[in-house]
């Protein structure tokens, strides 16, 4: 089974912008309209007041670190419509630079197909975090550039995305420690990213200030994740047992995720070492994408905009290199029809919040399981891969 080249050398390109313009209308047509952006202007607004940033009661608001709130300061004066437009196409533009750079990385032949293709399968998933302007679309391009920076040594590349990342969601963090971990000679880089994020608040505020909201920061992150008591419902991999009456303990929850933790660790290592370059960033990506999606206890049906785009350059990957099939095939479909399940309502109550962990699951350990045979079959041919 083979899809038409000439259909998605451009088309599945031109409807990923196409449906970005759109974005971009609604957003000058209706800039408050289901839209997350009026949370970070809110912690621009008390950043430039000297107000708390956080509500240490509450498991919604601003959750951000102060450098956000400082550094989102020109979008809130510009208003919420310029200002919405420059944070849409910033976190739209980042994503998908990291997309096409990640297809250049693969190499071989068949490229704008393999780039249209697996933009068309990830849209559906995330359209929604595009529409409402999360982080989550700049943390996963400057992830996904800090994973491929860090794997070519870039040092500067590195730093500045480690930065970005960092800034756009705290989540990035497990992104740094898996980069340090596969290139040790770049901790002392990662660890001057975060120092940087968190100095940049001190040339815009009073240190007393400051040295308050990020106690109030540490309190959050370490509670946020144990605090049940407001209206949030997780979608991580709990949520098919809490949905079942069957909710998971905390403490096993806990347990699970040190477990996969390791087990990522154990994948993203054995990628770096036994596939060809531009294979391991995206293997190594799409891994850890799975981590931070299905197994962060923060994480919402739009957070899984995360894997999205990896999966479907993945997803693309295989068909290219097994002619199509009934693998690819299943999980180009499952990709794209898990995205719509939120376009209607009633679809969107039956599916919430059990079936994107499920399913993203199985997309996930798929693709992970066809890297690591195909670096199997690699090592057998031509021996461990070296890195510099």
């Amino acid at each position: 089974m083979t899809i038409s080249k000439p259909v998605f050398d451009r088309l599945g390109l031109g409807i990923w912008v196409g449906a970005f313009l759109v974005v971009l209308g609604l957003v000058l047509w209706s800039p408050h309209t289901r839209t997350v952006t009026l949370a970070y202007g809110y912690g621009s607004q008390e950043f430039l007041a000297g107000r708390p940033l956080y509500n240490l009661q509450s498991e919604m608001g601003y959750l951000y670190a102060p450098a956000f709130a400082a550094l989102y300061v020109p979008m809130l004066k510009l208003g919420p419509h310029l200002g919405g437009l420059v944070w849409h196409i910033i976190g739209f533009a980042v994503l998908t630079f990291a997309a096409m750079r990640q297809v250049r990385k693969l190499g071989g032949q068949e490229l704008p197909w393999l780039l249209s293709f697996g933009l068309f399968l990830a849209l559906p998933m995330a359209l929604g975090a595009i529409r409402n302007g999360q982080a989550t679309i700049l943390l996963t391009g400057a992830c996904w550039l800090l994973t491929l920076s860090a794997l070519e040594g870039r040092r500067a590349e590195t730093f500045f995305w480690a930065s970005v990342a960092i800034i756009a969601k705290p989540t990035a963090i497990i992104m740094l420690l898996l980069v340090g971990a596969l290139r040790l000679r770049l901790i002392p880089v990662l660890v001057l990213a975060v120092l940087f994020v968190l100095a940049i608040p001190y040339a815009f505020a009073p240190a007393g200030y400051l040295n308050a909201q990020y106690a109030d920061f540490a309190r959050m992150l370490t509670s946020m994740g144990l605090d049940k008591s407001g209206h949030f419902v997780p979608t991580d991999f709990t949520a098919p047992f809490t949905s079942a009456g069957l909710p998971m303990p905390e403490f096993a929850a806990t347990v699970v995720r040190v477990v996969v933790a390791l087990l990522t660790l154990s994948a993203v290592l054995w990628f770096d070492r036994r596939l060809q370059p531009g294979w391991a960033g995206l293997a190594i990506f799409l891994t850890a994408a799975f981590y931070m999606c299905v197994f962060n206890p923060r994480v919402e049906p739009n957070t899984y905009a995360m894997i999205a785009v990896p999966a479907g350059l993945a997803i693309a990957t295989l068909w290219r290199e097994e002619r199509g099939g009934v693998l690819a095939s299943v999980l180009a479909t499952l990709l794209f029809l898990t995205g719509l399940t939120g376009v209607e309502r009633h679809m969107h109550d039956f599916f919430y919040p059990w079936f994107r962990p499920i399913a993203v699951t199985l997309i996930a350990c798929s693709l992970i399981w066809w890297f690591w045979a195909k670096a199997g079959e690699k090592t057998m041919k031509v021996g461990p891969v070296a890195h510099g």
